[in-house]
């Protein structure tokens, strides 16, 4: 079999750990034990990947990492694609712009999750989310016997942070946001009071009337402020570009006279 283009599970992993960095033999085997994969066995029980397996193993990793979707969803989906296609592999690209985005569900988001779970309910490994935690972007939780939980809330922030992964900016890079978050909390909260001393609308009594206009008045501020900080950021990196062109014509019109 090994002659016709079959790889063992090593290899797999090795030709599809450069794309894949978090990749490892136990994701691969924990994905053939949730039934994603299916690879061939030889007489003595070793498992042989064919090129079709590599391919449905690269769509599986394609949708965790860039789609953020579940395994249960990403089985449903590649299950529709092999009714609809046969025996053909299913192309990622071609699958990927066919699913629609997973939005988790109100008990997902009401619930703590083991953090083992989070390959299948975020798409990304354990070691990831652990590295979130001690930049200090979410916070885990220790159950009764010891395991580490994850808030169901931070599911689609550990998403985002992972998007961010593809771009260089890792956990490390965002402890900038979670300090910035600290102070900044401190300074709505003190806006917001002063805002209801002035009689802008938000009064001190605990009533779902003055809680609703809270929380308008505190959207409109964190959205004007993300927008200052959005248009600051954008013109410190348009500068560089500017400068670039600058010191070119610059060096354009120097060049005739040397």
């Amino acid at each position: 079999m090994a002659d016709a283009g079959y790889l063992t599970i090593g290899k797999v992993v090795k030709k599809l750990q450069q794309q894949y960095p978090d990749l490892s033999i136990s994701k691969v085997r924990y994905l053939q034990d949730e039934g994603l994969l299916n690879p061939s066995r030889t007489p003595s029980g070793y498992r042989l990947y064919s090129q079709r397996d590599v391919r449905r193993l690269e769509t599986i990793l394609y949708l965790q990492k860039t789609r953020f979707l579940p395994l249960s969803v990403i089985r449903e989906e590649l299950e529709k694609a092999d009714a609809g296609k046969g025996s053909e592999a299913v192309g990622r690209t071609e699958l990927a712009d066919n699913i629609v985005l997973p939005v988790d569900d109100e008990e997902t988001r009401g619930k703590l999750h083991p953090i083992d779970k989070m390959p299948e309910l975020a798409g990304v490994s354990v070691s990831f989310v652990r590295q979130l935690s001690e930049a200090g972007v979410i916070k885990l939780t220790r159950s009764p016997h010891g395991r580490d939980l994850v808030d169901g809330r931070d599911l689609s922030l550990i998403r985002v942070c992972d998007e961010l992964r593809h771009f260089g900016i890792g956990p490390k890079n965002l402890r900038q946001y979670v300090i910035a978050a600290n102070r900044e909390s401190s300074m709505f909260e003190q806006a917001l009071i002063v805002f209801a001393r002035k009689g802008g609308g938000v009064e001190i009594e605990d009533t779902d009337a003055a809680r609703a206009r809270y929380d308008q008045a505190f959207s409109r501020m964190l959205g004007l402020t993300n927008t200052v900080r959005d248009e600051l950021i954008a013109r410190r990196m348009t500068k560089p570009f500017s400068d670039q062109g600058t010191e070119g014509s610059q060096n354009t019109e120097r060049s005739p006279r040397s």
